[in-house]
């Protein structure tokens, strides 16, 4: 991909999933870069909010579903470069974790591989065709149908991403908000959270062709740390005095099994903060940290000359509203 630049001006990006998270913040890179962004989604109509992100004309939003090859084909039509960010953590209705991680990641390669386009796919930091969680496993399945399509595509594995709107950080500061006491699975598990700013920085650079494709990147901040000390830094930064209690992962899996059990009685109506499911829980029995072949290797953000950001630079920004008297209110730093 890295021999192929694109030229800004004149090029056309398709961006599968560009409405969410990480999605809106890959929009801006791109937009700032001056291409044309065509935002593949399911629902057009929710992705109005990416309009202020560029010029008059320069973001349009088309439907687009990964389980259905025509729609895919037809969204990647004329693209100059196709970028995939679609992924779900959880599984609801037609949703399934096959279906849009591995079917869909297929669907999308062969679609770019179809019309010739260069291909930048976003996995996850600890897919693993081995792993006992299904949400890893297809990651792993999807890339290697990526590669299979497209051998010179970029995929990147990012670990868990912070930033304001985050779904990690700001899921236990609410829960610190709602709960005196937080049952924690995996406390011991470590993680290397990573800024979303940084990914979609490392996403726009693949798309200029300047990342080196066929390789597999992993993604990651500057610093690793157990999930027990990243609920410990939320507390501290929200003001919140809460127990944090460790489970074992047997109580965890009872516990995540009865939540998956009241969010279907309840029709999908529990918040989406203390919804818990069993594969979640497999998923937090592996660490989430970027490898050492990796940095050995240079497919880092490092290695991609983007020096990532750290939390403490970020996440206050933005956990403030967290406190019990909003920004105004000192955290317990000590």
């Amino acid at each position: 991909m890295a021999a192929q630049a694109l030229d800004p001006l004149s090029k056309l990006v398709t961006v599968f999933g560009g409405s969410g998270f990480l999605g809106r913040h890959v929009v801006r890179a791109l937009a700032k870069r001056g291409y044309r962004i065509r935002v593949a989604v399911r629902r057009p109509d929710l992705a109005g909010h990416l309009q202020p992100l560029g010029r008059v004309g320069q973001i349009h939003a088309v439907q687009a579903n990964l389980r259905f090859k025509n729609s895919v084909e037809a969204a990647v039509a004329g693209s100059d470069a196709v970028v995939n960010l679609v992924g779900i953590m959880q599984q609801t209705g037609r949703q399934r974790f096959d279906a849009v991680q591995a079917f869909g990641a297929r669907v999308v390669a062969q679609a770019a591989a179809g019309i010739g386009a260069p291909l930048v796919h976003v996995s996850a930091l600890g897919a693993d065709a081995a792993s006992a969680s299904l949400y890893a496993r297809t990651k792993a399945a999807g890339e290697e149908a990526v590669l299979a399509a497209v051998p010179d595509a970029v995929v990147f594995r990012p670990s868990v991403l912070f930033g304001p709107e985050d779904a990690f950080f700001n899921r236990f500061a609410v829960l610190a908000r709602m709960l005196p006491v937080i049952p924690l699975a995996g406390a011991d598990t470590r993680f290397q959270p990573v800024f979303v700013g940084d990914v979609a920085e490392a996403i726009a650079r693949a798309v200029d062709g300047t990342v080196a494709g066929g390789r597999i990147y992993e993604l990651g901040g500057p610093h690793v740390r157990t999930l027990r000390e990243i609920i410990d830094y939320i507390l501290k930064i929200t003001g919140r005095r809460r127990l944090v209690l460790p489970l074992p992962f047997g109580i965890a899996r009872l516990q995540a099994s009865v939540l998956e059990t009241l969010d279907k009685l309840t029709l999908g109506l529990m918040p989406d903060e203390l919804v818990l499911t069993r594969d979640q829980v497999s998923l937090l029995a592996s660490d989430n940290v970027v490898s050492e072949a990796a940095i050995a290797e240079g497919r880092t953000l490092q290695g991609l000359g983007i020096q990532p950001e750290a939390i403490e630079a970020i996440a206050p920004g933005y956990l403030w509203r967290f406190r019990e008297r909003g920004q105004f209110q000192q955290p317990h730093l000590a």
